[in-house]
């Protein structure tokens, strides 16, 4: 190989080399929980800690915002300039599964929104990638649909976003109806039916109401803000707790 050619090589070899470094270098910002010192990078990235300095500034002259410095650590703030996140072919699976397994469960404007982020996520990948999509292994299919909801269910979750308190009638497994004012934490859904975490001020205490018994929601001004995440993590906790015990009530067989 004559000498020009072979410089030529080597030059495009060491471009392409850099680039997918710096590449796996944004992947490993996003993944790793801020601020991600250099020397977690160095060692992610197996480079030296001259080259995470370096690949950094290289990184923000091509638009990309990372906050941080030396002995601080580095926080990357996503820019619109940058190119968009690219996903492995177990990813993509994942992705696949869990839209599909929303279209099926979810409410109807979550099942809207599943279909149509399946549709964008095809446009948005490689052509290879967006035909294992189109046609991937793993599918979603359930045979009894839980109980569609009589409530819009995207203002209830919009209310527990808000950490606003919401208004419902319920009515119970006996019929019993009675009218509820609660703060929404959380909506679970399940194989059967789908349901709503929330702190009930009628029975001062943590309650699940399922959504298909709800009706006439009406979201108030009663503000609840800055206590849905550490009330989740308590009902969450106590849901455990309540599982755990009646685990171990049960009978073990041989």
């Amino acid at each position: 190989m004559p000498l020009a050619s072979f410089c030529q090589e080597v030059c495009y070899t060491s471009v392409m080399t850099r680039t997918h470094r710096l590449f796996q270098l944004m992947q490993a910002l996003r993944r790793m929980a801020p601020p991600v010192t250099a020397q977690s990078l160095s060692y992610e990235m197996d480079v030296s800690l001259r080259t995470i300095y370096r690949d950094i500034d290289a990184l923000r002259g091509l638009g990309a915002v990372i906050d941080g410095e030396a002995g601080f650590g580095f926080t990357l703030i996503e820019d619109a300039s940058l190119p968009p996140l690219g996903f492995e072919n177990d990813e993509l699976e994942a992705l696949v599964l869990g839209l599909r397994e929303v279209a099926v469960i979810g409410d109807p404007a979550l099942s809207k929104a599943a279909t149509s982020a399946l549709t964008k996520i095809q446009a948005r990948v490689p052509p290879k990638q967006a035909h294992r999509l189109k046609h991937a292994v793993l599918d979603a299919r359930r045979y009894w649909r839980p109980e569609p909801p009589r409530i819009d269910v995207s203002k209830l979750r919009q209310a527990a976003w808000d950490e606003l308190s919401v208004r419902f009638h319920y009515k119970d497994a006996k019929g019993n109806q009675t009218e509820r004012t609660v703060k929404p934490l959380g909506i679970v859904y399940l194989q059967d039916t789908n349901t709503l975490l929330a702190w009930c001020h009628l029975r001062e205490d943590f309650r699940v109401f399922r959504l298909d018994r709800m009706d006439e929601l009406h979201v108030t001004d009663q503000s609840f803000r800055p206590h849905r995440v550490p009330l989740l993590r308590d009902h969450l906790a106590r849901i455990r707790a309540e599982i755990e015990a009646e685990a171990w009530d049960r009978p073990s067989g041989d």
